[in-house]
C-alpha cells in the first residue's frame, strides 16, 4: 500500500466535504501529494490548507490538465469522486438528467480521455471512480441520479477490463447511505432506505485503501451490497418485486 501511495500524485475532485474530503486526507496521510477540487473554492482550499495540498477549484470536467501542471506534470492517481444526488422520476426535466449524465458519467469519461495516454505511456496509473450502491442497484425516487450510477459503473468495469493488463488500476467505490450534505439532500427516500445503516465518509476511504491494497476492483463500504448484487442477478423478478415494497412503502410516507 505505502508503495503504491507514497509521494503519488493524487486528484480528487468534489473533495470541498464528504467523501472527496476523507478521500484527500487518507491519501495526504498516507505521503501523497494531494490536489483538491472543488467547484467552492473555498471549501476546497480549507481542504488542501488543512492537509498540505493544493486547491485546484473548478469543473470536475475540465480541471486535469490544471491538476497535472501543479502536481509537476504527472498524475498517478485519479478519484472522480464528484457527483449529482439528482431525484425524480422520467418526468424530470432534461437539464437534470443532461446535468446528472454530464456530472456522474462524462466527467468520468473526459478525465480517462485526459489521462490514459500518458498512463498507457508509462505502464501504470490508478482511476478511483466513487460510483455509489445506486449503480449496482437503483435508488427509489431518483431516476437521473441512479440511471447515470449505472453509467459510472459501467465506464469503470470497461476501463478495468481495457486497460489492467496494460498496467492501468481501476476501483469502483459503491457505498449505500454515507453521512454527507448528498445524504442530507435525499429527503424521505433516504431517511427510509439509507440514513439506517450510513458509513461516516472516513469508513470509505477506509475501504478504497484496503481495496487498493487488495488490488480488488469492486469496493463495497457496505458489505451487504455483494449479497444485493448477487440477489438481483440471481432472481432479477423477486428482487424487483422487493424493490417495490420498499417503493411503496415510501409513497405510503409522503
Amino acid at each position: 500500500m505505502v508503495e503504491a501511495v507514497q509521494d503519488a500524485g493524487v486528484v480528487v475532485t468534489g473533495a470541498g466535504g464528504g467523501i472527496g474530503a476523507a478521500l484527500a486526507r487518507r491519501f495526504a496521510a498516507a505521503g501523497a501529494r494531494v490536489v483538491v477540487n472543488d467547484l467552492d473554492a473555498e471549501k476546497a482550499k480549507a481542504v488542501a490548507d488543512g492537509i498540505g495540498g493544493i486547491a485546484v477549484p473548478g469543473d470536475a470536467s475540465a480541471i486535469v490538465a490544471d491538476a497535472r501542471d501543479a502536481l509537476g506534470g504527472t498524475v498517478d492517481v485519479y478519484c472522480a469522486n464528484a457527483g449529482l444526488p439528482s431525484g425524480g422520476s422520467e418526468a424530470a426535466e432534461e437539464q437534470v438528467w443532461a446535468r446528472a449524465w454530464d456530472v456522474n458519467v462524462m466527467a468520468h469519461v473526459r478525465a480517462a480521455h485526459e489521462l490514459i495516454p500518458g498512463w498507457l505511456e508509462r505502464g501504470r496509473g490508478r482511476f478511483v471512480s466513487t460510483v455509489s450502491a445506486a449503480g449496482l442497484l437503483t435508488m427509489i425516487g431518483a431516476a437521473p441520479y441512479s440511471v447515470t450510477k449505472h453509467g459510472a459503473y459501467a465506464f469503470a468495469e470497461w476501463l478495468s477490463l481495457t486497460y489492467r493488463h496494460r498496467g492501468i488500476k481501476v476501483h469502483a467505490i459503491c457505498p449505500q447511505g454515507v453521512r454527507t450534505d448528498m445524504l442530507a439532500g435525499t429527503g424521505s427516500a433516504g431517511d427510509l432506505v439509507l440514513k439506517p445503516t450510513a458509513i461516516d465518509p472516513e469508513d470509505v476511504a477506509d475501504a478504497l485503501f484496503k481495496g487498493i491494497e487488495e488490488d480488488r476492483f469492486l469496493i463495497l463500504p457496505h458489505p451487504e451490497v455483494a449479497g444485493y448484487y448477487q440477489a438481483r442477478a440471481a432472481d432479477p423478478d423477486r428482487w424487483l418485486t422487493n424493490m417495490s415494497h420498499i417503493q411503496q412503502k415510501w409513497e405510503e410516507t409522503r
